[in-house]
């Protein structure tokens, strides 16, 4: 999985990167044990880092529009003790927003001690969507760049382990999900006209995809590129990824000076 951390100082180029890329991996029943194996393993790790309250971390999710950031949310974490574990969604930014700097929401919503937090997108749509749109000037999208990277080191230097996801889909594939919502009248209430509009700008958030995670890739909040067009090993990728971050953390129960011994429960 570590093919697909983008080593520092690299140039992103998202068309070099296969969505189709699934590694050696094929679905079946093998994949199916091994990443449950995986949820397990998650399973205890979170439970610990929720007991032992030291770590923090921070999940981004950032993708184009069906690209699965839901379904990685609900695959990848399921059975995890939803006290530690919160999810983080940024809309459009309300009239109080807009009155604050743009990172004032985020900073609300940042893990504590012991929790895990999913942004499901983030503090990122204030470099891609404002500047595929022209709402803000280029010289204010370049500003926010090393803002973003001065906020997450101070989170880093805090205690918070960033990682940062973007799930890379084809525009072939985007269209057959879009038709999969209209075919499916269960699915209808996530279809929205105004993700035709944004699909015309594919091209354009591409390059504010590759600009805005070659600027802020870094030692302390890593980008990981996820070939999405597969969604189970969209699932496989990012679950091991997290998994593996949390296995470096030196995590134990916190001692008690209970004798559970000389307790009688009646």
């Amino acid at each position: 999985m570590e093919s697909y951390h983008v080593k520092l100082d690299t140039r992103v180029r998202l068309d070099k990167l296969d969505p189709e890329d699934s590694g050696e991996h094929k679905k079946g029943k093998q994949l199916d044990a091994m990443l449950e194996k995986i949820r397990l393993e998650m399973d205890r790790l979170q439970e610990l880092l929720y007991a032992e309250r030291k770590h923090k971390v921070l999940i981004v999710l950032q993708a184009m529009d069906t690209a699965g950031k839901d379904g990685t949310i609900s695959h990848v974490f399921e059975g995890m003790n939803p006290q530690g574990v919160k999810v983080a969604s940024f809309k459009a930014p309300t009239t109080e927003e807009l009155d604050h700097d743009f990172l004032w929401r985020v900073h609300k919503q940042v893990p504590g001690k012991g929790e895990i937090v999913i942004f499901n997108r983030s503090h990122y749509e204030d470099v891609l969507v404002v500047r595929v749109h022209n709402l803000i000037t280029r010289d204010v999208w370049l500003r926010r760049y090393k803002e973003i990277n001065n906020f997450e080191h101070m989170l880093a230097n805090e205690g918070t382990t960033i990682l940062k996801f973007f799930l890379h889909i084809t525009p072939d594939e985007q269209k057959q999900r879009l038709q999969d919502r209209l075919d499916d009248p269960a699915k209808h209430w996530k279809f929205s006209a105004a993700d035709l509009d944004e699909r015309k700008l594919w091209p354009d958030y591409m390059k504010a995809y590759e600009d805005a995670i070659t600027a802020t890739n870094t030692a302390w909040a890593p980008w990981y590129i996820v070939p999405a067009n597969k969604k189970w090993y969209r699932n496989l990728v990012v679950a091991s990824t997290i998994m593996a971050a949390l296995q470096t953390f030196d995590m134990h129960y916190p001692e008690s000076t209970l004798d559970a011994s000389k307790i009688v429960i009646e």
